[in-house]
């Protein structure tokens, strides 16, 4: 990849896109587009392609991911360890 090279990463306020991000930056990147989730919603397919069409990045990183999620799922669903452990 060129140094000037035209980077979109998605996700780039969590932790692994974060990550991604200070990464290219270290190593010399620094044409970077960048969206929040404000700015763009990725579960919106008109808006994903609008934003493609219009911005054409080279490279992209999809770190974006839904906070929470596990969480949401532990409380919502009995694990097995609920079920068996110290119950005969």
């Amino acid at each position: 990849m060129d140094r000037d090279t035209k980077i979109y990463v998605a996700g780039h306020r969590g932790l692994v896109g974060s990550a991604i991000l200070r990464n290219l930056q270290t190593r010399g990147y620094t044409n970077f587009v960048l969206r929040t989730h404000a700015g763009l919603d990725l579960e919106n397919q008109a808006a994903v392609r609008a934003f493609f069409a219009a911005e054409r990045p080279e490279y992209v990183f999809l770190a974006a991911a839904k906070v929470g999620r596990i969480h949401a799922t532990m409380r919502t669903r009995p694990t097995s360890s609920t079920t068996t452990c110290g119950s005969r």
